[in-house]
């Protein structure tokens, strides 16, 4: 299996044959476009250049060097230090939540963890969940099973998002049987 670095290279490399356009020509686009703010550049090369939603997150990481992966490297850091970061203060409650899933997800299979700014992501040849506070009192559970259908707990996204379905999880004990089989579907789909 490929390792992270190794995919987020391909996807870049992806990124300039789909553009025409060199990493640092990109990066020129967004700094001379007066745009600071992620979601306003990440909209700006989905537009502009018509790439999908992953493509230009991470494109924007990449130029803003914002994602949890370059934080830590900056800093000396490793996933778990960085993980530990995002529960801390009045997050921390949550850790048992964040620990429940992963040791779920750990009896999968091989993936790889990619700490960003705030949640991890989960990938195998492609991500296949991402998981992190979405409040002080909640968990969210992005899982991405295209053509899933919805339930109260599963919730749909819209279209053209990092996940198709959430899952919101405000308790460990919420981490059932129902959680554990919509991450294995997602798992099994992302191989």
């Amino acid at each position: 299996m490929a390792t992270l670095e190794q995919a987020v290279q391909t996807q870049l490399a992806n990124i300039q044959k789909k553009t025409g356009r060199t990493l640092d020509e990109l990066a020129a686009v967004a700094h001379n476009s007066g745009l600071t703010k992620h979601g306003a550049l990440r909209d700006m090369f989905k537009t502009q250049f018509g790439l999908g939603h992953g493509d230009a997150n991470t494109l924007v990481h990449m130029i803003l060097k914002s994602d949890g992966s370059s934080a830590a490297l900056d800093k000396g850091l490793s996933s778990d230090d960085v993980v530990d970061a995002i529960y801390t203060g009045p997050k921390a409650a949550l850790r048992p939540i964040h620990d429940a899933v992963m040791a779920h997800a750990r009896k999968l299979g091989e993936f790889e963890i990619a700490p960003k700014k705030g949640y991890i992501s989960l990938r195998r040849k492609k991500q296949f969940a991402m998981l992190g506070p979405a409040t002080n009192t909640r968990v969210e559970l992005g899982l991405n099973m295209k053509g899933a259908e919805g339930t109260e707990r599963l919730l749909e996204q819209p279209a053209g998002g990092m996940c198709s379905h959430k899952v919101k999880l405000t308790d460990a004990a919420e981490v059932d049987g129902d959680v554990v089989a919509w991450l294995k579907q997602a798992y099994d789909t992302a191989g």
